[in-house]
This record gives structure tokens, C-alpha cells and sequence, in this order.
């Protein structure tokens, strides 16, 4: 079976969000079996050999948590508690320790590698240092109307409008640029 593509952020908890995209659209899900969660945290630096069905439902709700949560801030909305408390019991269950490298580069330990939960708690972790503001930028919602993902904006401006430019933003312009072709007279 083909699933789709892992659309990767330079941002831990606003990358494993767009885990599911076209939220206001035809939803496409990106990590649909545990083993495609497992693929995903590889490709983001957390390895663990294996996932259970319980542990990947854990992730899909710590997921659907840092969305809700992700999207109050960006709109300046209170966070939804709910959505606290799961980000904050996955930090609190994660057991992962950073490790410096000697190229410089933060690499995570996880307790074991079958700990999914570890992982999840460093996701959750770098949501809170987002959501807590320790982070130079702002959350912002994508403006495609059928996507409206959550992303971290660390652009100079901080004017970023789409949650990714190769795929939302591409669509916005090439509909954009359409509409304008149909309207010129011939």
C-alpha cells in the first residue's frame, strides 16, 4: 500500500501536526498504521522499533491536542484544557534525555526502543516551549480555506501565510493566477 508523502517542518510539534492535512477538506492522513508513525519519528530523529495500536491512538490524540492547542494561540484563543492536559500528560510519561553529539547537534535518548511514549513526550515538549511563547515566533494557521494546519512562523516578518509554499501555497497561486486567466477578456 502507497500512503503519502511525510510533509516535514523544521518544528517538532507543528510537523507532527501536519501528520494530517486538508483538515477542512478531503483529510488526508499521513501516518493511518502504527508502522507509518514509526517511519515518521525515524525521519524526525526519534527511532523506536515498534508501535502499538494503543500507542499510536496515543499519538493521534497528542496530535489532534497540539492542533487544538496550536490553533487557540494562533486565533488568541483560550487553549482548550483538554487539549492541555494530554500535551502535558505525554511531556510528563516521556522518559527521552538530550544528548549533545560532537558535531554540535542535539540528538534524543530514548528510555528504550520500543518507547513510543518517550517520543511522544519529546513532541510534547516542544509544543509547551511553543505554546508558552519561549520560542522566537508565532503560531499562525495556514491560509488555504481547506487546510488552515497550524505552523510556527520563524520567517523575519512573521508574515508567513501558508503552512507549506511547496503544497498550500502553490495551490493558493496557481487557483489565484486561473481565476485571473478566466477573467481577461479574449
Amino acid at each position: 500500500m502507497r500512503f503519502p508523502d511525510f510533509r516535514l517542518g523544521s518544528v517538532l510539534a507543528t510537523s507532527f501536526t501536519g501528520t494530517l492535512t486538508e483538515r477542512h477538506g478531503n483529510a488526508v492522513e499521513r501516518i493511518p498504521t502504527p508502522q507509518r508513525l514509526v517511519d515518521w519519528l525515524a525521519v524526525n530523529g526519534l527511532a523506536v522499533d515498534s508501535c502499538t495500536a494503543t500507542q499510536h491512538e496515543l499519538a493521534r490524540e497528542l496530535r489532534e491536542s497540539i492542533h487544538a492547542a496550536a490553533t487557540a494561540a494562533a486565533i488568541h484563543d483560550a487553549l482548550p484544557a483538554s487539549a492541555v492536559q494530554v500535551i502535558n500528560d505525554r511531556s510528563i510519561q516521556g522518559r527521552a534525555a538530550a544528548i549533545l553529539t560532537p558535531e554540535r547537534e542535539r540528538r534524543w535518548r530514548l528510555s528504550s526502543s520500543s518507547c513510543v511514549e518517550d517520543a511522544l513526550g519529546v513532541i510534547a515538549a516542544d509544543a509547551i516551549s511553543i505554546l508558552a511563547g519561549e520560542r522566537d515566533g508565532k503560531l499562525a494557521l495556514c491560509a488555504s480555506p481547506t487546510c488552515r494546519a497550524a505552523f510556527f512562523d520563524t520567517s523575519q516578518s512573521r508574515t508567513r501565510k501558508w503552512c507549506d509554499m511547496n503544497t498550500c501555497g502553490n495551490r493558493q497561486k496557481k487557483a489565484r493566477f486561473n481565476a485571473n486567466q478566466r477573467k481577461k477578456p479574449t
